[in-house]
């Protein structure tokens, strides 16, 4: 006789699950990622919010770590409902973070996820949008710069990837040549001539380091290439889904790519800082 695993009684003959049980733990289960959801838009009271999902996790039979489970999992989605407009506003914020401690997520957890990254890097940019600088990273051990007075970090990627666009130059045409007698035992070969020379463009890896973003700057530093670029001296940027790229202003300068594992956010950072 099986058991079933959600109300605990018999279940039947090979069976693990009483088909009612199964649907109240699934409307259950939806029920509360409704509620924390919506809860960022309305100004219910948090803890009651608490209380009612614990109420439906009694009667649908989600245990207390399945409970904890759910609870991340539509914190999770509800991060993504705010970002579905393309920014984190203060409101959205403000009730994500409350959420943080009223459901009491754990720190180490919430630092694997990706839904707890872009809700930190939502709100750094949303305040470089308002103008506001503040040190919102914290960096263990130190980075290999040597910032300016008066500078704030904003934002550091580790392990970043570099390019440049370098130009390749070969010839085509010409002629195997021939030999012309200018005086005795001396001849000028005019295969000297190598045809018309033909220019392309190739990304090239140059570096793998950190890529540091500060209120005044941009830093790259890895084992065999170390600079700094002022806001100023940079003439565009473009997005890529995993990096960036940028045209210093001079007329030597090559385009240069960097690999951060996030376009949309580093560009957005990236330009928003300059116009500061």
């Amino acid at each position: 006789m099986g058991i079933c695993k959600y109300c605990g009684l018999p279940a039947g003959f090979l069976k693990s699950e009483h088909k009612e049980c199964k649907e109240k733990y699934e409307s259950g289960k939806a029920q509360i990622i409704s509620l924390i959801k919506t809860s960022i838009y309305n100004n219910e009271n948090l803890e009651d919010i608490h209380n009612q999902i614990k109420q439906i996790a009694t009667t649908s039979y989600i245990t207390d770590e399945d409970l904890k489970n759910k609870i991340l999992e539509a914190w999770q989605m509800a991060v993504e409902q705010a970002f579905s407009d393309g920014i984190l506003t203060e409101q959205e914020e403000t009730r994500l973070r409350d959420m943080i401690g009223e459901f009491n997520f754990n720190r180490d957890i919430l630092n694997l996820d990706n839904a707890y990254l872009k809700f930190v890097k939502g709100s750094v940019l949303r305040e470089v949008m308002e103008g506001k600088i503040h040190q919102r990273v914290k960096v263990e051990g130190s980075l290999p710069f040597n910032f300016l007075k008066k500078e704030t970090l904003i934002w550091f990627f580790k392990n970043s990837k570099y390019y440049e666009m370098r130009t390749l130059r070969h010839y085509e045409g010409g002629t195997q040549g021939f030999s012309i007698r200018i005086a005795k035992g001396l001849y000028y070969r005019t295969n000297a001539f190598q045809g018309r020379p033909v220019e392309t463009e190739k990304l090239t890896y140059i570096d793998t380091g950190f890529f540091a973003i500060t209120d005044k700057n941009i830093y790259f530093g890895g084992s065999t290439k170390n600079f700094r670029i002022k806001y100023e001296k940079i003439v565009s940027f473009i997005p890529y889904d995993d990096g960036i790229q940028i045209q210093r202003d001079s007329m030597s300068a090559k385009p240069q790519i960097f690999v951060t594992g996030d376009g949309w956010f580093t560009y957005n950072l990236l330009t928003n800082l300059a116009k500061l």
